[in-house]
């Protein structure tokens, strides 16, 4: 009796996380998108802001994946060239094809459970679309955990490279410096942009490809300052000092936003979750009683509105708790 009310719970939590993300992501996409045209307005020279865009890496270490010919196919689509950039952000050692993989197997995997434990006619295909979904959301989390360890150590970084340059070393070595003294995921990233510049490539492009592959506001911000110091002429250490400390206070705002949206935060989770888990109780009380809502065609158009509106409400605290920093 209480199996499907928990595979229920688990598929309405997921279905409302799953959208979540999607509604969320969207418009910081755009706005990313905006701000980094206009970026390459500043820092772009016109003579080769036409040019190809910079490779990933200078030696390229190719993986091999389940499906090889997925890979071959993938790499000439938009779809592919960003699911390998976000693989590329996550940091995990996996090929497109080996994504796809997972998301069928998740995606099977899940419609068969479902089609055993819930008794309605279109319970898999949600199931199934939830599945799918998983390995992405894998990704999507391990970008994000990724990337926002990079900006916390990316101070540190630029703190580095200021006082590199002011003990007399020039730019390059000092990023040189930066790959070995800092670890993961500010080394490796730091250590592909020198040896692009080592092996051959011109500065402008490597930093470009850097921006390009991290997509963080302040990278921009970082590259857009060392062109424009390279043209114009410059303290760079001093700049470097500067955005170093302009980036520890825009962490400084997050944090306290974050402190006072807290409350907010735990009343949405807390909203999400109650219904399910009054219904799981109900379902251990009076098994009975539950068991109309999954018979009776009422109970199905009770469950499909509360999942509605559970959704609609959720969206609704996350919005009126959002801050832009």
């Amino acid at each position: 009796m209480l199996l499907p009310v928990i595979a229920v719970f688990v598929l309405t939590v997921g279905a409302i996380m799953g959208l979540y993300f999607v509604v969320t992501r969207l418009p910081a996409m755009l706005a990313a998108r905006r701000l980094d045209q206009r970026l390459r307005d500043v820092s772009l020279d016109p003579k080769t802001s036409d040019s190809e865009p910079a490779e990933d890496s200078v030696l390229k270490e190719t993986l091999r994946g389940p499906l090889p010919a997925v890979d071959r196919l993938m790499a000439g689509t938009g779809t592919g060239s960003k699911l390998a950039r976000l693989i590329d952000q996550s940091g995990a050692k996996i090929t497109p094809s080996a994504v796809i993989v997972m998301a069928l197997g998740a995606a099977a995997a899940c419609a068969g459970l479902a089609s055993l434990f819930i008794r309605l006619p279109y319970a898999p295909l949600p199931a199934a679309a939830l599945g799918g979904f998983v390995p992405i959301a894998w990704l999507v989390r391990k970008k994000s955990t990724r990337l926002k360890r990079f900006e916390e150590h990316f101070p540190e970084a630029l703190d580095l490279l200021s006082r590199a340059i002011r003990a007399g070393h020039a730019f390059q070595t000092a990023m040189g410096m930066v790959a070995d003294e800092l670890p993961d995921p500010i080394g490796p990233e730091f250590k592909k942009t020198f040896d692009q510049q080592n092996f051959g490539l011109p500065l402008r492009e490597a930093l470009l490809d850097l921006s390009e592959r991290l997509g963080l506001l302040d990278v921009r911000f970082f590259v857009t300052a060392v062109l424009i110091q390279r043209d114009t002429g410059g303290n760079l250490s001093e700049i470097l000092d500067n955005l170093a400390n302009v980036v520890r206070e825009r962490f400084k705002i997050k944090r306290q936003v974050r402190v006072h949206t807290a409350h907010g935060r735990f009343t949405g989770f807390v909203l999400l979750g109650l219904p399910a888990a009054l219904g799981m109780a109900l379902s251990v009380l009076n098994p009975e009683h539950m068991q109309l809502l999954f018979r009776e065609h009422m109970g199905h158009v009770m469950l499909g509105g509360a999942m509605v509106m559970q959704t609609v409400g959720f969206f609704w605290i996350r919005q009126v708790i959002k801050i832009e920093v």
